[in-house]
């Protein structure tokens, strides 16, 4: 509460002829630090405000009108939920990266190829976003910079060693995903 009312008001009274928004970031991320009272944070407030930069205005428009200043229920409303949205998106960070970490103790001593190894982290670090239907044998081929050849022994070897699995569907259209 104490974060969410310092934000509105800090950059409601804009002191200063420039940085007012830096610094009320920074402001609101050092008060949510202080309700924490932990010595680290996972999460930051000010990425939340910067990804939905066309809501904040909007909302703190709004808020700052005449006929709403005495009500800042809204500005709480939308910044609560811009904060649950922060700590999910930590959570989720966190859970990402135990399960890499708990794939790598895994595989560690399983004799991978550079390019092997180069393609897993790919895949574990951002292949939601860029493999959603798993990888093919030729975006192997593209990200390992191997031939085809190579690239289809390195898949086979990957799914003997279980860290990938091969995905419904066949012949051109095969597709990989990590083996969790």
């Amino acid at each position: 509460m104490r974060a969410a009312i310092t934000h509105f008001w800090f950059v409601t009274l804009h002191p200063f002829d420039d940085g007012n928004g830096r610094i009320t970031r920074a402001l609101t991320d050092m008060a949510l630090a202080q309700a924490d009272s932990q010595s680290v944070r996972l999460y930051a407030m000010s990425v939340a405000i910067l990804e939905n930069r066309k809501e904040y205005y909007q909302i703190l428009e709004q808020s700052q009108s005449f006929d709403s200043a005495k009500d800042l229920t809204p500005w709480l409303l939308w910044f609560f939920d811009s904060l649950d949205i922060s700590l999910d998106n930590a959570m989720n960070a966190i859970d990402a990266t135990l399960l890499k970490t708990q794939f790598w103790q895994r595989h560690h001593d399983s004799g991978l190829s550079e390019g092997q190894v180069k393609v897993l982290n790919r895949l574990l670090d951002d292949g939601e976003k860029e493999f959603v239907e798993g990888i093919s044998a030729s975006q192997y081929q593209k990200v390992a910079k191997v031939s085809k050849a190579t690239a289809t022994r390195h898949l086979a070897d990957l799914l003997d060693k279980l860290c990938i699995e091969k995905l419904p569907g066949g012949g051109r259209s095969t597709r990989y995903c990590i083996k969790f």
